[in-house]
C-alpha cells in the first residue's frame, strides 16, 4: 500500500503549497520544457543534441511529478484529523520513547509532503516506525524492522491532533 493510494492528510498550508507546485508544472514548467524540445529540435540530428535529450529527461521528471501531485491533492484530508478514538492515526503529533532510552522523540505522522514547511519532524504512516504506530494506543509499546534490518521498540507516550 502506497501513501498515494490512501488518505493523505495535509495541513492547509502543505496542500496549497502543493496545490501551487502542481499548477506550476502544469502551465509555465511544462510550456517551458515544451519550448526547449522544440528549439533543439530545430537544431537538428537529435542523436548527439545533449539539450533535447536533456529536455526530455526534464519533461518525464516533471510529467511524473505532476501525476504524483495529482494523486495526493486528490486523496488529501485537509486540516484537523478526524477523533481516532484514542488510536493513533494520520495527523497526530507523537512523543515516543525508544526501549533503553530515559528521553524522547516527538513527531507528526503524516505525508512527507508536509515535511518540508512543518518545524516538527514528519513521518509517514507507511515508514517503518509510522506504520508499527498506527492502530496502537498511548502507552502501547511496539516494534518495528529498520531498513538495516536491526529491531527498535517504542513506547507511545503521548498523542494528540496536529495543531500547527
Amino acid at each position: 500500500m502506497t501513501e498515494q493510494t490512501t488518505q493523505t492528510w495535509l495541513t492547509q498550508e502543505a496542500y496549497d503549497r502543493l496545490r501551487s507546485e502542481y499548477e506550476e508544472r502544469q502551465g509555465p514548467i511544462r510550456e517551458n520544457i515544451v519550448n526547449r524540445i522544440q528549439a533543439a529540435r530545430e537544431e537538428g540530428d537529435l542523436r548527439e543534441n545533449g539539450g533535447y535529450h536533456a529536455a526530455k529527461d526534464e519533461q518525464g521528471k516533471n510529467e511524473a511529478r505532476i501525476r504524483q501531485l495529482q494523486q495526493i491533492l486528490q486523496s488529501a484530508q485537509i486540516g484537523t484529523p478526524p477523533s481516532t478514538d484514542g488510536e493513533i492515526a494520520p495527523g497526530q503529533v507523537l512523543t515516543v520513547r525508544f526501549a533503553g532510552a530515559s528521553d524522547t522523540d516527538t513527531f507528526l505522522l503524516g505525508s512527507r509532503e508536509a515535511a518540508a514547511t512543518e518545524d516538527i519532524d514528519v513521518y509517514s504512516p507507511t515508514s517503518p516506525l509510522g506504520a508499527a504506530v498506527m492502530g496502537a494506543k498511548v502507552g502501547d509499546s511496539v516494534s518495528y524492522e529498520t531498513p538495516t534490518g536491526k529491531t527498535m521498540t517504542v513506547e507511545i507516550v503521548s498523542a494528540k491532533p496536529y495543531s500547527g
